[in-house]
């Protein structure tokens, strides 16, 4: 395995954001992450990342306890994240954007290597041609291309997506679905938050349930949306899930 969390929790005064949350993440894997909001989904992530400190726990990364390290010693690691509100940095170019990650991540790149690594990247989210104009111009699309490109030019072995596909269109969803498939081709293992559940369960090898901080569910997509558990606490739906799993079944 290649990424473990063991009874993580996280507690904001007198709430209980993650409850004993243990999972562990095969190498070149998809895992996608559902709940409802408030679920503690990117808590999870900010904890696996390094934002937040964990009350009780902890979190491995290739074997190694990595529970005390900052984010940016994670980074180095090599784990990098999108942010599910887009964090561009509006008065740096775009290709300067994705520089940073270059710089910071686990290839330590110069400056040279950094812009000839955020230019490969930049080509393979599809925002090259957009490589010289201020980040702040893009539309929140690109911008979430563009999250994900900063990511990416980390070289990271482990990428967490948050939310990458909400509020885009259908034809945008198609082809921000297709990058992320394109990642796992490259070997980069992926967390993935969402709320549409028709693309997380058509895209991921696994799914894993989170309601009030608590793990409920976890297996392969079809096990997730035909738990009770999950149906009763996030889907509320059992014709929905019947749906999800009919659309699976179709898609592979």
């Amino acid at each position: 395995m290649i990424l473990q969390t063991e009874d993580v929790t996280k507690t904001f005064g007198g709430l209980v954001a993650l409850s004993d949350v243990t999972f562990q993440v095969e190498e070149g894997e998809i895992l996608g992450i559902i709940g409802p909001n408030g679920a503690g989904k990117t808590t999870l992530f900010n904890a696996i990342s390094g934002v937040f400190k964990i009350d009780k726990g902890r979190v491995k990364f290739k074997g190694k306890d990595i529970t005390s390290l900052p984010p940016n010693a994670r980074a180095r690691l090599g784990i990098a994240r999108t942010h599910q509100i887009v964090k561009p940095l509006n008065d740096l170019t775009v290709v300067e954007n994705v520089m940073v990650g270059a710089c910071f991540g686990k290839g330590n790149a110069s400056l040279p290597e950094a812009r000839k690594k955020a230019q490969e990247v930049l080509e393979f989210v599809g925002l090259a041609e957009k490589g010289e104009i201020l980040a702040g111009k893009l539309n929140v699309p690109e911008k979430k291309r563009l999250e994900m490109a900063r990511a990416l030019a980390s070289d990271p072995d482990v990428i967490l997506l948050d939310e990458v596909l909400a509020g885009l269109n259908p034809m945008e969803l198609s082809s921000m679905l297709e990058v992320v498939k394109a990642i796992k081709e490259k070997g980069i293992t992926i967390l993935m938050i969402e709320h549409l559940m028709h693309a997380i369960m058509n895209v991921s090898d696994r799914v894993m349930a989170l309601v009030y901080g608590r793990k409920i569910s976890e297996g392969t997509p079809e096990e997730v949306a035909n738990d009770p558990q999950v149906v009763e606490a996030y889907l509320g739906d059992p014709d929905l899930a019947l749906k999800l799993l009919k659309d699976k079944r179709r898609s592979g």
